[in-house]
């Protein structure tokens, strides 16, 4: 039984530390994408000259091969999906592994 209690506890610990590390990475990632120039054309909440963050997000909602292919969009630019405004290609800019990492955390939105 109080193996049963300890095993719990700990899973319960873990599960706190997971959702706090998940917190800091959000932040992490908010910064990046700011100091990247995402967050000039982007917010998460409300168009400005791309698409709102939370709506890229509902978009891909269930698509398996999002994070790929909003990899390979921010890589190398694109137009027509959100309107008629072009996204610059970023992979020259941007490493791959923080394009990575920001399009992670806008699928979490």
């Amino acid at each position: 039984m109080k193996a049963l209690l300890l095993t719990i506890a700990t899973a319960g610990s873990m599960l706190l530390t997971a959702q706090a590390g998940a917190a800091v990475d959000a932040k992490a990632a908010e910064a990046l994408a700011q100091k990247s120039g995402c967050l000039a054309c982007h917010t998460v909440e409300k168009k400005v000259l791309g698409p709102a963050y939370k709506d890229v997000a509902a978009k891909y909602k269930g698509d398996k091969t999002a994070e790929a292919k909003l990899v390979e969009k921010v890589k190398k630019g694109g137009s027509g999906v959100w309107g008629p405004m072009p996204m610059p290609a970023m992979g020259g800019q941007v490493k791959e592994a923080d394009i990575k990492t920001i399009v992670q955390w806008i699928l979490s939105l």
